[in-house]
């Protein structure tokens, strides 16, 4: 919440002017009743016309000013509340990107974009409404009571019981109203996480024919969020009948009281009218700042939750005094480290050590489930070692700026992920300055210049959102180029090649071991015969490495590698190398 707030300092001028138009208009209203009841008391009855329309002039005098005011109010609350919504947005957005994958995790992506979405522009509509409403409410009703009572003290009584009643009822349907805006949040979460989750694994649902399965998965949550919601508006459809109940009412028992006292001369025709147009005013007041009220809770949830993700601690955070690398050629080591998701107490890799050399290839094969793309995932720092440390160029990665310790770092990931623009620009997203020349090489050792050449506008042809106009192999191949074009110090290859045929593999890999001699490469490859070539192969077997070595090595010493490999290739392969 004190971080919603502090977006609103840079609107203080807004502010101020928002709340001097609010009184230049409550002054406009509360001079109206009190000029009518001059015409009717003063002017009517003495058959007075120039004073009628002296006054009457006064009147729509008074009538444009409060419109150019309200007119004023409106235009300086809805550009308060779309900047102060613009910069919720932006610091979601710039707070969620600087999250590690555990801290992405701890909220799920279905709940951020809900946060950032739906919960901002809760709050950017209660802006508009508090600034429109709820401040012009309390001036108008102090005033009205206080003008009410300076013409009639008799009928005090009832404008004071009929407040004390209205406030009893908002504020018992605000404290029923809260929990269910609350839980209403959390199933609008459930209900985007199926709809995501629906349209992500739109083909495997369609290939098992669970279309049905999942229809009555999200029909369930769909009702779930219906129901809450119907539940909550019945509540608040009590409000208005109840307001409008008692504000006639309380009109009903002024004019029943007040008619006698005007019979009897104790009170003035006008003075009458005018104390009806102040109770409307209180009441008219008392049912906004209610609408208002209503509103609140679900502001208040939403506030909530977007400060839990502003105000949240990130899991990983640059040193105060980072360091900028020792001999800076791109050695990676591994120094007795174990790691853990969360508070699990089961390790997902446990004391893993061995040193990565620039000029090598280091290969890591295992099993599904042994830990070999958490063991990636640590050199950039995903995410961060339960024990142990991680070095680059001789020093802790946790030394470095993750800034500066990614620019080092050429990634491409298990799952290819392309952006929607062109070819060129998911290439450069590597290195921006890249020129043709250099977007040209990177797609030949990537393999991908045959595929490019095909398309009509080569490297300016459209990529769709998520890559959905290429297939999986050309995915990855484009994902090897933009880490190609970074030129890095070491690449991080995730089992990038599993979609490519062993042919394109075969050339993809020899490309690759001319344009990065000189780095350090880690690979991360379920095939055989993607790293039986590299200089050092470890083998993981539940998060321990098995055995390390080189693959005749290994065919040796390590049963765990025999097993893969003897799964994967005939004997004639295995003595030949893999030629």
């Amino acid at each position: 919440m004190r971080r919603v707030l502090k977006e609103m300092k840079p609107f203080w001028l807004s502010i101020v002017l928002i709340s001097v138009f609010t009184i230049f208009h409550v002054i406009a209203e509360l001079g109206m009743p009190s000029l009518m009841s001059n015409i009717i008391d003063v002017g009517i009855v003495n058959s007075d016309g120039g004073y009628v329309l002296a006054q009457g002039g006064v009147m729509l005098a008074l009538a444009v000013f409060g419109l150019l005011s309200t007119a004023a109010t409106g235009y300086f609350s809805a550009k308060m509340s779309a900047g102060v919504g613009r910069n919720l947005r932006s610091a979601l957005f710039a707070k969620v990107e600087s999250f590690s994958l555990a801290d992405v995790d701890r909220f799920g992506t279905a709940s951020l974009i809900i946060r950032t979405t739906n919960d901002v522009t809760q709050l950017q509509n209660f802006v508009v409404m508090f600034f429109r409403i709820v401040l012009m409410s309390p001036f108008m009703m102090i005033g009205s009571v206080f003008m009410a009572l300076s013409n009639s003290q008799r009928l005090s009584g009832i404008i004071l019981a009929a407040m004390v009643f209205l406030i009893v009822l908002v504020t018992l349907i605000a404290r029923t109203v809260m929990p269910l805006t609350q839980a209403m949040q959390q199933k609008l979460d459930a209900l985007n996480r199926v709809l995501r989750e629906k349209l992500n694994g739109l083909r495997v649902i369609r290939a098992f024919n669970t279309e049905e399965h999942e229809r009555l998965r999200f029909d369930g949550a769909n009702r779930d969020l219906s129901a809450t919601s119907l539940k909550m508006q019945r509540i608040m459809t009590l409000l208005m009948p109840g307001m409008m109940f008692l504000l006639n009412a309380t009109t009903i028992l002024i004019l029943w009281f007040g008619s006698g006292w005007v019979s009897a001369g104790e009170l003035m025709v006008g003075d009458l009218v005018a104390v009806l147009q102040y109770v409307m005013h209180i009441m008219m007041s008392l049912m906004m700042m209610s609408m208002v009220v209503v509103m609140l809770p679900r502001a208040l949830t939403s506030a909530n939750r977007v400060g839990e993700v502003l105000e949240h601690e990130n899991s990983i955070l640059d040193p105060q005094a980072p360091s900028f690398g020792g001999q800076k050629d791109g050695t990676v080591e591994f120094q007795d480290v174990s790691f853990s998701y969360g508070d699990s107490d089961d390790a997902v890799l446990d004391h893993i050590s061995f040193t990565a050399r620039p000029g090598e290839t280091t290969a890591i094969i295992g099993s599904t489930g042994s830990g070999k793309t958490t063991l990636l995932n640590l050199i950039p720092r995903f995410y961060e070692t339960s024990e142990g440390r991680v070095l680059v160029d001789g020093v802790d990665v946790r030394e470095y700026r993750q800034e500066d310790l990614r620019k080092k770092i050429g990634y491409v990931p298990q799952k290819s992920v392309l952006f929607s623009g062109t070819i060129a620009d998911n290439i450069r997203f590597g290195r921006e300055d890249a020129d043709g020349e250099q977007l040209r090489k990177a797609a030949e050792i990537s393999q991908s210049f045959s595929f490019i050449e095909e398309k009509a506008e080569g490297f300016e042809s459209h990529i769709a959102q998520g890559g959905s106009n290429v297939s999986g192999g050309q995915k990855q191949r484009l994902s090897i180029a933009r880490a190609v074009a970074k030129r890095p110090e070491i690449y991080l290859f995730d089992d990038s090649f599993s979609a490519l045929d062993l042919k394109t593999d075969a050339d993809l890999r020899r490309a690759l071991a001319q344009e990065t001699g000189g780095a350090t490469v880690i690979l991360v490859a379920q095939r055989v015969s993607t790293i039986m070539h590299a200089q050092q192969i470890l083998v993981l077997d539940e998060g321990r490495i098995a055995g390390k070595g080189t693959h005749q090595e290994l065919l040796e010493s390590c049963g765990v590698y025999r097993e893969i490999v003897f799964s994967q290739l005939s004997e004639n392969e295995i003595t030949k190398g893999g030629k």
